[in-house]
């Protein structure tokens, strides 16, 4: 055999995979949370099976969604796997931007995801994009602090509690937060806490006719309750503050309560905690008017439908949103750091339910709905956003003027009046109005 034809021997037994097809890279673009850096650290798996290599474009939550929904719209052609959430899913699956997931191995078990998850990542009932975890959102809090403040967290309590308990537990002298919440701007960071919130109180973003309600009471109820609890009881700068300002700020032994991501329960009672053998958790807040502030969410990886490489990316999806990815962390990381929220079959397995937050979040994802989050009727589904292409832009202008009022910089009557005006001058051009 000639050096040229070894040469193109080696190279083919590199190239060609265990299934018998050449190998590809493929670039995922995803959010630097726990459980993604996690799974980057477990790419050798896959690669080992399939012979595909992956490169990682790991981004901030505002910037990675900026960053995919320009790579999308323009047809960039960036990214071969895209981490996405309920929002973008159907809409860009209606828009024929995503490969649809309607071909994926018996193995796969598509039937097992949980019914809320498969629903908000469906079009027309065809699923667009598989949830790498599910969550909604809960109270996390410190069980020695309670106690200490002779208060007891009921499993459901109201907002009033809340703010009675955040003020028992704040000490200045020695750096603890009574509470630490999202005030960061961007519509999916302290724009979706608000959000939520703002159902608890009775507020709503639009009426039935699409037209915007924050010169309401309920708007106004929700944001000086929000920042007169913040101001007395939160962090310095929580204007600016997100899930991983808020997470490091927990862990360090900083906040007496979080209520965010059910997905941070992990990283709250794990290694990198001081405080991981004094945590509780509880439901998100109401104020008794029938609708609690917990969100519903999903991270989820979809392929875009201009991809070169459309046969990798879905082989990448499989792996890492089975029921085998799960045992692998499992295995590696135990059962508290699996990813959660999913898959069905996860809270039918005893090794996690005994997990001590399991039942909570399953209880919080389950209470969310999409269809009936708010008080008032309005026409959008959504808990901590609606579910319309302008969203995601009128949001985070608005977020950013309730952001503004939190630092200081303009009252919260000026915030509200702000963003009623913005929101609709953007659905009148949009011709909703």
């Amino acid at each position: 055999m000639s050096l040229r034809n070894a040469f193109r021997a080696a190279t083919a037994v590199t190239l060609i995979t265990a299934g018998g097809a050449f190998a590809d890279t493929i670039t995922i673009a995803t959010v630097n949370n726990g459980d993604m850096i996690r799974m980057q650290g477990l790419t050798d798996d896959f690669t080992a099976k399939t012979g595909h290599n992956v490169e990682w474009v790991t981004l901030e939550e505002n910037v990675l969604r900026q960053r995919v929904t320009t790579d999308i719209t323009t047809k960039g052609g960036s990214f071969d796997i895209m981490t996405i959430g309920m929002y973008e899913t159907p809409i860009w699956g209606a828009n024929g931007w995503l490969v649809p997931l309607d071909n994926l191995s018996a193995e796969y078990d598509v039937d097992d995801i949980l019914p809320a998850m498969a629903g908000g990542l469906s079009h027309d009932g065809t699923l667009f994009a598989a949830p790498f975890y599910g969550e909604s959102s809960m109270i996390m809090y410190r069980t020695d602090l309670m106690e200490a403040a002779g208060l007891e967290m009921p499993k459901a309590p109201t907002w009033d509690f809340i703010a009675k308990a955040a003020a028992a537990m704040t000490d200045r002298d020695n750096e603890i937060n009574g509470i630490c919440l999202r005030g960061k701007a961007g519509w999916g960071e302290g724009g979706a806490f608000i959000t939520a919130m703002s159902n608890s109180f009775g507020a709503r973003w639009f009426d039935m006719d699409w037209n915007a309600q924050f010169d309401t009471q309920p708007w106004a109820d929700t944001l000086n309750f929000f920042k007169g609890m913040m101001d007395a009881s939160g962090p310095a700068g929580y204007a600016t503050n997100g899930f991983n300002e808020n997470l490091s700020l927990f862990n360090q032994g900083k906040c007496g309560m979080w209520i965010d991501a059910t997905v941070a329960a992990s990283f709250v009672t794990g290694k990198d905690s001081t405080v991981a053998d004094h945590v509780g958790f509880a439901l998100a807040p109401d104020t008794g008017l029938g609708k609690r502030s917990n969100w519903l969410w999903a991270w989820a990886l979809a392929v875009p439908a201009g991809t070169q490489k459309q046969d990798a990316a879905l082989q990448f999806i499989e792996w890492a949103t089975s029921k085998d990815y799960i045992e692998l962390v499992a295995s590696k990381e135990g059962w508290a750091n699996v990813p959660p929220g999913a898959r069905t079959s996860l809270y039918e397995n005893p090794n996690y339910q005994a997990v001590p937050f399991a039942q909570m979040t399953l209880d919080s994802i389950l209470s969310a709905d999409p269809n009936n989050s708010t008080v008032e009727p309005s026409p959008y589904v959504g808990v901590q956003f609606a579910a319309i292409p302008e969203f995601a832009g009128i949001a985070t202008d608005v977020s950013q003027e309730f952001s503004a009022a939190y630092a200081g910089q303009q009252t919260v009557e000026e915030a509200l009046a702000k963003a009623q005006a913005l929101t609709n001058d953007a659905m009148e051009a949009a011709g909703y109005k």
